[in-house]
């Protein structure tokens, strides 16, 4: 019994060890805005010099002396990276302004009276996100009637976020991405009468894009409906011809060079025949 209560003990101690002053807090920010790692600690004294460090190397990137109230920013540690762009309040905290994608990582604060760090963050920096882009299709059947369209929502260069369509407050369909720099496409299917107002959302766990269609205003007509190709749908067509175009250059081209070179041929055949009937005309005559 009194086995299991140290070995209890023990495991309270290391989880301290783990979870406790050198727990790692997780900030987010978007691009380009400041954000504000704070050193959260009332152990700091007035003789006390604060180091903040970046990255698992623990580089060196700012030291602040409360005493001569000084401080120093080491831009060059980091290639310049951060130069112009760090601040250090009376607390010593660390101000990052104008924050960019390269500043995700880790950040240690500590101080020189004190063995374990003071504070460690892992922040990260979100990239803008995207407005979404909706393109409609109506396929026309047999009959030169359309029942139903397909609303396409894409997004591309994305990472971690959420795609989703919306009728009104109701959700309708979602899809998720979490790979790096991908394209994101939400298809859904509407009655072309559908009166209804749609709204495509882009979320992220910093902020949301909203991108609304209201069907009763796109489309008027059949006709309408039939022809509403958008830009992406427009862009995807004008590739496909041209790419069609350069087939049938090319296949032109083929045909051109291949008929030519079949009648050098039969020309430099009929031209050795010429040759071998003149020959032999001469050895008959000299016979």
């Amino acid at each position: 019994m009194f086995e299991a209560f140290i070995f209890f003990c023990l495991c309270l101690w290391s989880l301290t060890g783990v979870f406790g002053d050198d727990a790692l807090t997780p900030v987010s920010v978007i691009e380009g805005d400041s954000v504000t790692l704070n050193t959260d600690s009332t152990d700091i004294q007035i003789n006390d010099v604060i180091e903040w460090r970046f990255g698992p190397e623990g580089i060196l990137i700012a030291k602040t002396s409360k005493q001569n109230n000084m401080n120093m920013f080491h831009n060059n540690n980091t290639d310049g990276r951060f130069r112009g762009r760090l601040k250090l309040d009376q607390t010593g905290s660390l101000i990052i302004t104008k924050s960019r994608i390269t500043d995700t990582g880790l950040y240690k604060v500590a101080s020189n009276s004190t063995e374990t760090p003071l504070n460690t963050f892992n922040l990260t920096v979100y990239a803008h996100l995207p407005i979404p882009v909706i393109t409609i299709y109506c396929p026309q059947n047999s009959s030169s009637s359309v029942s139903k369209c397909v609303l396409f929502c894409f997004v591309f260069n994305v990472s971690h976020v959420t795609l989703s369509w919306y009728k009104g407050n109701s959700l309708l369909s979602s899809i998720s991405e979490s790979d790096l720099s991908n394209s994101v496409a939400l298809p859904l299917e509407v009655e072309y009468q559908d009166i209804n107002s749609y709204s495509c959302v882009l979320h992220s766990l910093t902020s949301n894009q909203t991108t609304h269609l209201d069907i009763t205003q796109r489309f008027h007509t059949r006709t309408d409906c039939i022809h509403c190709c958008g830009s992406t749908e427009a862009v995807i067509r004008l590739a496909l011809s041209a790419l069609v175009g350069v087939a049938t250059v090319a296949l032109l081209v083929y045909e051109f060079r291949s008929s030519l070179q079949q009648k050098r041929k039969q020309q430099t055949l009929l031209s050795n025949s010429d040759k071998s009937d003149t020959q032999e005309g001469g050895l008959i005559e000299q016979l």
